[in-house]
């Protein structure tokens, strides 16, 4: 029974693997960097939710492998409401002139909003799903938690969440920071004009990091932890999610790799502690870095 058990998972941790992978922004990275040929965005987001729809069809004709159901159902969902929200609505006349004001704080809360309509969409679906928010992590957690030891982290036996997650958020902040500076050279005097943004800066960091971790990890996570094991869950998300950042900053393999790795990590926070809290703190404290250094890029480029 055990080993019939355990075929099956693999089974259905192969098929998740497969199509996750022709679902992510693997197929038009190798169209656009091998073949040289532009993807549009119909077809980038459209794609995802065919390969996800014939996943999904698989599940009846295979039924040891229904229990990915809920996984293929969030994606087609998620991709049905980005392609609505990102094709559709964002291409309406007055939210691109909002999203290419020169005003840092029009244009960024322009995009987050259309970020947040996509995850209340995601949640509204998740709550479908699975039921309870405790379910799909959208809850606080035990942020003291018992971290996992992870040796080439230096993560030891006994280490705690309250400790060991406000160490890591610090030793990140300062590599985004160093990297950010060595990168813009602000003066003193355009960081001082750029203080006003801060209200939006930091309004904008919560959405996003909220967003983010909602979105792509939690969700993820949620649908699969139970179907294909937690470790598989884990790597799945984070392999998803660092492909999707190939063309993010930094670009390429190693965006790919340092987004990988942070998915990683904070999806593992979220297993262990059962909630939302960590990760998105983290996720927070980069995003108001990053969104800092836009507000001042703005007061460069058009006066804010």
């Amino acid at each position: 029974m055990n080993l019939a058990r355990s075929q099956t998972q693999r089974s259905m941790s192969n098929v998740a693997w497969i199509f996750m992978l022709l679902a992510s922004a693997l197929p038009i990275i190798v169209v656009r960097e091998v073949i040289h040929i532009d993807v549009p965005d119909t077809w980038r987001l459209g794609f995802p939710v065919l390969v996800m729809s014939a996943g999904l069809l698989i599940t009846w004709i295979w039924k040891a492998i229904s229990p990915l159901r809920p996984f293929f159902i969030l994606f087609i969902v998620l991709g049905l409401v980005e392609w609505l929200v990102y094709t559709q609505i964002g291409n309406m006349p007055l939210w691109k002139a909002w999203q290419s004001n020169s005003s840092f704080n029009i244009s960024m809360m322009a995009s987050q909003t259309l970020r947040m309509i996509v995850t209340l969409m995601v949640i509204a679906t998740l709550f479908f799903l699975k039921k309870k928010r405790e379910s799909f992590f959208l809850v606080k957690g035990d942020t003291n938690a018992v971290v996992e030891p992870v040796r080439w982290m230096g993560v030891k036996e006994g280490e705690r969440w309250n400790k060991f997650g406000h160490n890591f958020a610090v030793i990140l902040s300062l590599g985004t920071l160093t990297f950010l500076i060595l990168a813009g050279h602000p003066s003193l005097n355009i960081v001082i004009k750029a203080l006003p943004f801060l209200p939006v800066i930091l309004l904008a960091a919560m959405m996003n990091a909220f967003s983010e971790e909602m979105t792509y990890k939690a969700s993820f996570l949620s649908v699969l932890e139970d179907v294909i094991g937690r470790n598989q869950a884990l790597w799945l998300m984070a392999v998803y999610f660092g492909i999707g950042h190939f063309y993010g900053v930094p670009y390429g393999i190693i965006g790919v790799l340092m987004a990988g790795f942070l998915g990683w990590f904070l999806g593992k926070s979220m297993l262990e502690t059962r909630g939302l809290f960590w990760a998105w703190f983290i996720h927070f404290v980069q995003d108001v870095l990053i969104f800092a250094f836009i507000a001042i890029g703005s007061i460069k480029a058009g006066g804010g």
